[in-house]
C-alpha cells in the first residue's frame, strides 16, 4: 500500500494556481453535503511510534512526504526516517528547501517528484520570482550528493502551458534534463475559476495538439534511440493497452491502494481531500492499512463511459466536490479522450518496434502508484 504522510500544511509558495486561485475563489465553498474541518494541526500531531506500527502491519508499505511543502518539516521527517521502516520512501516537493536535508536522508528516497512547469520563464510565472534558478540548483546539489533513485518533474499545466515545449525542454536542455515527468492539468479544482479562464479554447487549440505531437516524438525516439522514455501519461495508457488491461479504478491507486494520513493521523482516500470529515476511513493509531475501505469512482458520467477502463474516473476530488459544473468538466473529459486517442494511434508503431526488438515490453514497466498522474 502507498501512504501520502502529510507532514504540514504550510507552504513556502504562493503559485497562481494554488494561493492565487484561493484568492480568486475566496467565497465558493463546498456542497453542504462535505464536512470540512479547516483547522486540522499545521504540522503532525500524533505520535510516530503510531505511525511505525501501523506500516509494520502492512510488509509493502511506502510512504511518500507531502504537505503543503513537507520540507517546511524537514525534522519531523528525519524523525520519521529513523524511526519507521516502509518498504520505500518518496517524497513530493517543490524543491525550494531539498538542501536542507542531509544526503543519508535524500539518497534513502525511491522517488523524488519535484514541482517544475518547464523552463525558467514559465515556472517562474506560475510560482514565482527565482524559484526555478533554486530548484535548479538543488537538484544539481542532490545529484552531487549521490542521489541514484527517480527524480520526476511534476508539472501544473494550465493556459500558459505549451505541453510539448515544455516536456521536451525538461528531458533535454542545458539546466538541468529529467527522465521523467507528468504533468496534471489544472482543472476540476476550484468553484469558480472555468468561468473566468480559457480552459475550453486552450484545450482545442493548444493542448490536444501537442499531446498528440508528444506522442509521435515518443514513438519517434523507441525508433531512432530504442528508449521509451518515462513520460508518465503516455508511458500509463501504453502499458494498459499493449498489456490489454481492462481496469475501472483510479489510474493514480487513490482511494483504493494509495491514501493519506493527515496531520492529525486521520486517513482518507487522497491528500487533496484533507480535512473532507465524510471521507474519514479510520486513524493510524488503529486502523489496518490492508483493511481500509475502497472509495471507486462509480457514478454517472463515468460509470458509463466507453474509456473507464483506461481512465478509471481521472480524479476521485473533482468527482467527489464537483467544483466544476457537468458541462465544465465534460471538456476535460474530452482531453483524456483525446489523450488515449493519441497513444492508441501509435500502438501499431509500438509493436512493430516490439516485433523487431528495437524495444521490449518491460521497458514500459514503471513504478505505479508513485504519485504521478496517469491520467492528468
Amino acid at each position: 500500500m502507498f501512504f501520502h504522510v502529510i507532514v504540514t500544511t504550510d507552504c513556502n509558495l504562493q503559485c497562481r494556481y494554488c494561493f492565487g486561485e484561493t484568492l480568486d475563489d475566496f467565497d465558493e465553498d463546498f456542497a453542504d453535503n462535505l464536512e470540512v474541518d479547516y483547522f486540522l494541526p499545521s504540522q503532525i500531531s500524533y505520535d510516530l511510534e503510531e505511525l511505525r506500527r501501523f506500516c509494520e502491519k502492512d510488509p509493502d508499505c511506502t510512504l511518500t512526504f507531502y504537505g503543503g511543502e513537507p520540507l517546511l518539516a524537514s525534522e519531523k521527517i528525519k524523525q520519521i526516517m529513523d524511526t519507521v521502516e516502509p518498504e520505500h520512501f518518496m517524497i513530493q516537493t517543490n524543491g525550494l528547501l531539498l538542501d536542507r536535508l542531509e544526503p543519508k536522508y535524500t539518497n534513502r528516497f525511491h522517488t523524488i517528484l519535484v514541482s517544475i512547469d518547464g523552463e525558467e520563464t514559465l515556472t517562474d510565472y506560475y510560482r514565482g520570482k527565482d524559484t526555478f534558478r533554486k530548484v535548479v540548483d538543488n537538484l544539481k546539489l542532490l545529484k552531487r550528493n549521490g542521489f541514484s533513485g527517480e527524480l520526476i518533474a511534476r508539472m501544473t499545466v494550465m493556459e500558459q502551458t505549451d505541453i510539448q515545449k515544455q516536456v521536451k525542454w525538461l528531458l533535454n536542455n542545458g539546466e538541468f534534463s529529467f527522465s521523467s515527468v507528468h504533468w496534471q492539468l489544472n482543472a476540476g479544482f476550484w468553484g469558480n475559476d472555468f468561468q473566468r479562464r480559457n480552459f475550453e479554447s486552450w484545450a482545442k487549440t493548444s493542448y490536444i495538439s501537442g499531446v498528440e505531437k508528444l506522442a509521435q516524438f515518443w514513438v519517434d525516439q523507441m525508433e531512432q534511440k530504442g528508449v521509451v522514455l518515462k513520460l508518465y501519461p503516455l508511458l500509463g495508457i501504453a502499458e494498459s493497452l499493449l498489456n490489454n488491461e481492462k481496469k475501472c479504478l483510479l489510474r493514480c491507486g487513490g482511494g483504493w491502494i494509495n491514501y493519506a494520513i493527515q496531520t492529525d493521523g486521520y486517513i482518507i482516500p487522497c491528500p487533496t481531500m484533507w480535512g473532507m470529515k465524510n471521507h474519514y476511513l479510520g486513524n493510524v493509531h488503529d486502523a489496518d492499512p490492508l483493511k481500509l475501505k475502497k472509495v471507486l469512482v462509480d457514478q454517472k458520467p463515468c460509470s458509463e463511459c466507453s474509456i473507464l477502463s483506461i481512465c478509471g474516473g481521472r480524479c476521485l476530488y473533482a468527482n467527489v466536490t464537483k467544483r466544476w459544473s457537468d458541462d465544465s468538466y465534460a471538456k476535460v473529459c474530452y482531453t483524456v479522450e483525446q489523450l488515449v486517442s493519441a497513444v492508441k494511434s501509435e500502438i501499431p508503431r509500438i509493436r512493430q518496434l516490439l516485433k523487431n526488438r528495437k524495444i521490449r515490453l518491460e521497458d514500459f514497466e514503471y513504478m505505479r502508484y508513485n504519485g504521478c498522474e496517469i491520467i492528468p
